[in-house]
C-alpha cells in the first residue's frame, strides 16, 4: 500500500485536459492558483495546497494566472477518501520537500530508489492523515454524513425527509454541507452508493457478478439507473469495470502510459 507508481511535474500551465487515473492522485501546487473541475463541482487551490483525487474520478485543471505543480499517483493508499480533498502544507513546507524528493527519486530511475519511494509514500500519507483529522468539522454536518454512511444501502432511505428533521432551513443546511464536503448531500449519497458498488465489483472481480444484486445492495432500486450513474462517474459500465479489476488481480501488467486515462470523446470507445 501507499506505493508510488508515477511522479511528474508541470513547470507552468494554464489548463490540463479532462482525464482520470486508475490510482489516487496527489497534486502539490508549487506556484500560482486555479481550480480542479469535476463534473458537478470545483475545488479551488493555491500555492502550498495539496489536492487529493480518488481513482477514476474525471477532472480537469484550469487557471487564469497559471500554475506549476508536482503530482504523484499512488496505488492503494491508506488515506481513504471518497471525494477530492484539499490539505494545506505547513509553514516549514514539509510536504513540498517530500513531493520534491519523490519526483527526484522517481525521475532517477535507479533501482536503489524503490525503498526510498516506498518510505516517502508512507510518510506523505501519514502526514496527510494527521492534517485531515486536525481539521475542524461542523457537528451538524458530521451527523448528516454519518446518517448517509449508515443508511446508504437502504433504497428506502429518504434523505430529504431526514434533512427536514433539523431545526435549520433546508437550503442553508444543503449549502453548509456543500461548503464542508464540496458536494451536496444528495451527491454525497449517490457517490457513497457508487463507491460501495465499485468496492463490491473489485471483490467479486473473479466471480460471476450480478449487476442487479449489487445495485440493490448499494441502495439503487433500478439496475439500469445504477448502470447509467456508474458509467457517468467511472467512465465505464459496471461489467467492464469488474472485468478490468479481474484482469488486474490476475497480474494484468501496468502500462506506464495508461496511468493517466484521457477522457476526450474520440479516445473513449463505447463500452
Amino acid at each position: 500500500m501507499n506505493d508510488i507508481v508515477y511522479a511528474g511535474k508541470h513547470s507552468f500551465k494554464t489548463t490540463v485536459s479532462r482525464h482520470q487515473h486508475r490510482d489516487t492522485e496527489l497534486i502539490y501546487c508549487t506556484s500560482g492558483a486555479g481550480s480542479m473541475l469535476f463534473d458537478e463541482f470545483m475545488v479551488p487551490y493555491r500555492e502550498g495546497d495539496i489536492v487529493v483525487i480518488p481513482p477514476f474520478l474525471p477532472h480537469s485543471n484550469s487557471s487564469s494566472v497559471g500554475f506549476s505543480n508536482i503530482y504523484i499517483n499512488m496505488a492503494e493508499p491508506t488515506l481513504i477518501i471518497r471525494q477530492p480533498l484539499t490539505i494545506r502544507d505547513d509553514s516549514n513546507h514539509f510536504l513540498l520537500n517530500a513531493f520534491s524528493a519523490v519526483f527526484f527519486h522517481y525521475s532517477d530511475q535507479d533501482h536503489r530508489s524503490a525503498p526510498l519511494l516506498s518510505a516517502y509514500g508512507n510518510l506523505i500519507v501519514n502526514y496527510l492523515q494527521y492534517f485531515e483529522q486536525a481539521s475542524p468539522r461542523n457537528s451538524t454536518i458530521e451527523e448528516v454524513e454519518r446518517a448517509i454512511i449508515n443508511n446508504f444501502p437502504d433504497a428506502d432511505f429518504e434523505l430529504d425527509n431526514y434533512l427536514h428533521t433539523f431545526p435549520f432551513n433546508y437550503d442553508y443546511l444543503r449549502k453548509l454541507f456543500k461548503k464542508e464536503l464540496g458536494i451536496t448531500p444528495h451527491q454525497y449519497l449517490t457517490d457513497r452508493r457508487l463507491q460501495a458498488a465499485a468496492d463490491y465489483l473489485c471483490v467479486l472481480g473473479n466471480e460471476d457478478v450480478s449487476i442487479s444484486d449489487i445495485a440493490r445492495q448499494c441502495g439503487f432500486r433500478e439496475p439500469l439507473y445504477f448502470s447509467r450513474m456508474f458509467k457517468k462517474k467511472y467512465g465505464v459500465s459496471p461489467s467492464y469495470y469488474a472485468e478490468f479489476r479481474r484482469k488486474e488481480k490476475e497480474g494484468f501488467a501496468r502500462d506506464p502510459e495508461s496511468v493517466k486515462i484521457l477522457l476526450s470523446p474520440a479516445a473513449q470507445p463505447e463500452k
